[in-house]
């Protein structure tokens, strides 16, 4: 493209009488500009391109060759949080990386700096998951009774901890821990472990909310063999509805899970289903002796119990809805 850089020769009457005679060929500087930043963009692309399918099917470059890596940070590195994954990129990966962060020439320094090459950097913002509302979650570290404390009844039985498990030694009457920590009071599950060691009565009976009010799961009470609910209406595990008669062993763990929604109750053990009371219309408490175990606590009865892994979570909304064979 060329421009005339003269004026044209004009008669006197200042009309044009000759073309120019000199033009001299300039290129426009938008042009050149133009030329140049098309050149570096789709060159820069291609050659990432190119380097991309190059590293996917070589062995990994040495880490003189790469650009430095955000450090996982310390606060998520004490929590045991996994660190960003680093995955090898063209400016088109999904994740936040240096060279997708760089303006178009930044992005042509780092891949000449680099053979070609880019890495994902972890952002500087912590990319670690949020914790899972209605995961399980520990009452007990199995080392310690941090959380917990022993209700001074009168005549309970020394409390410890051994080989992973929270030991009730056995009292006059009841021996108890209370969890001291906030605990949900509807729509959740809470579940643990227990052992009869010695003795002839319940050796892992729970308290637990329901709503406003407490209840007791019993097991293995009235002379070893009661479960059930008390109370219900006012009538305990021995003389309710929910009273049935099971046989344990003497050191044996077995397996209870309590579930408390807005509907019922519910109870299993060892994966058997030992109780499906509906709340609607009833009214539920505890027995006297248990009362220093609310809002959560498990105890023993003349007994040496042993109770292991703890555990409580929130429901998720599906779980928490009723079935359709729960329904009036």
């Amino acid at each position: 493209m060329t421009i005339c850089l003269h004026s044209k020769p004009s008669d006197d009457q200042g009309r044009p009488t000759g073309g120019c005679r000199t033009r001299r060929p300039v290129l426009l500087a938008v042009g050149l500009v133009g030329l140049l930043a098309s050149g570096f963009v789709f060159g820069g692309l291609a050659w990432c391109a190119e380097a991309a399918e190059d590293t996917e099917s070589s062995t990994s470059p040495s880490p003189s060759d790469l650009p430095p890596v955000v450090e996982q940070p310390a606060a998520e590195a004490a929590s045991g949080a996994p660190a960003a994954e680093h995955k090898r990129c063209c400016c088109r990966s999904e994740c936040r990386c240096q060279c997708r962060c760089a303006s178009i020439l930044g992005r042509l320094r780092i891949l000449t700096r680099h053979g070609g090459r880019c890495r994902c950097v972890g952002s500087a913002v912590s990319q670690a998951k949020k914790p899972d509302p209605y995961a399980w979650r520990d009452l007990f570290d199995g080392k310690t009774l941090a959380g917990w404390k022993v209700p001074e009844v009168g005549g309970e039985g020394e409390v410890h901890v051994k080989d992973g498990a929270i030991v009730l030694e056995m009292g006059a009457q009841l021996t108890a821990v209370t969890y001291t920590g906030e605990v949900p009071r509807d729509d959740y599950e809470v579940s643990l472990e227990g052992a009869r060691l010695d003795g002839f009565d319940f050796f892992c009976t729970t308290t637990f909310p329901v709503g406003k009010d407490p209840c007791t799961l019993v097991v293995g009470g009235w002379g070893g063999s009661v479960v059930g609910l008390s109370n219900v209406d006012y009538y305990d595990a021995s003389d309710n509805m929910t009273s049935t008669f099971h046989e344990f062993k003497k050191d044996q763990w077995y397996k209870v899970r309590i579930r408390v929604t807005d509907a019922r109750i519910e109870a299993w053990i060892d994966d058997e289903q030992v109780v499906n009371q509906e709340r609607e219309g009833h009214k539920f408490g505890i027995r006297y002796e248990v009362d220093s175990c609310r809002p959560l606590g498990i105890g023993t009865w003349v007994t040496k119990g042993a109770v292991r892994n703890i555990r409580i979570r929130n429901l998720r909304p599906e779980e928490a809805k009723p079935q359709p064979s729960e329904k009036a």
